[in-house]
């Protein structure tokens, strides 16, 4: 899986720096600052849902062959990938110190077959949530960090793409053990940045969602629900 943005997107990224700091409301002994809940399209939309935008990768051929469905009883977003990598991104501004947990559901239905993010030639994954934090020059110095669903490298792997060294991998699900069944996510991105790159995280800019067979030419079916991110 390649994240290396081509000079089409370098807008959206730096341009992202810009966007409105979202704050919740701090009154909760929890606050919850959602992204994402999925209700704005209908079941059956296809392709790109509102609010989201490209986020094209060199070589890619994305297919954005996503669907909105209602999947056990909530609305939520299926992505399928036949020997492609397509990738979303929408903009947002978050203050870290506040919220500093991403939380997200998601299924994952089937892998990419020989997917392993530690090699380059097989760096696919079947789901992946990515927190992006726009540098400039967008193209050298972005910083990602990618929650995965890999095939193969274990849970708590945390590796630099082998294509590109803006990207860190953390794999929070590896294999087939749960394949099909729903699993709720949480992870603190303020430590995670923290632990990856050494210094406080800035906001972040965008957040964007990933499904990538472009390298092992095969297929790949996931699930993703509502995102948001908590207090802790």
């Amino acid at each position: 899986m390649s994240e290396r943005i081509p000079m089409s997107r370098r807008s959206f990224l730096v341009t992202s720096i810009g966007a409105a700091l979202v704050a919740p409301s701090l009154g909760s002994a929890q606050a919850r600052l959602p992204v994402e809940d999925w209700n704005v399209s209908a079941p059956g939309a296809r392709g790109i849902p509102a609010g989201w935008e490209p986020y094209e990768t060199p070589g890619g051929h994305p297919a954005y062959d996503f669907v909105m469905v209602e999947a056990e009883g909530r609305r939520a977003l299926q992505l399928q990938s036949p020997s492609a990598h397509s990738t979303i991104a929408k903009r947002l501004r978050i203050d870290l110190e506040k919220v500093p947990m991403l939380e997200w559901s998601w299924k994952v239905l089937t892998l990419p077959t020989g997917g392993d993010v530690r090699r380059r030639e097989t760096a696919d994954v079947a789901a992946d949530v990515l927190v992006v934090w726009p540098r400039f020059p967008a193209l050298l110095r972005s910083r990602l960090i990618g929650y995965a669903w890999d095939a193969s490298a274990p849970v708590g792997t945390v590796i630099k793409n082998p294509k590109t060294s803006m990207v860190t991998f953390v794999i929070v699900e590896s294999g087939s053990s749960r394949l099909g069944q729903w699993i709720t996510e949480r992870r603190n991105v303020a430590a995670d940045y923290r632990r990856i790159f050494g210094e406080m995280p800035p906001a972040p800019g965008v957040i964007a969602l990933s499904i990538d067979t472009n390298d092992t030419r095969s297929y790949a079916e996931s699930v993703v629900g509502a995102i948001a991110f908590t207090t802790g």
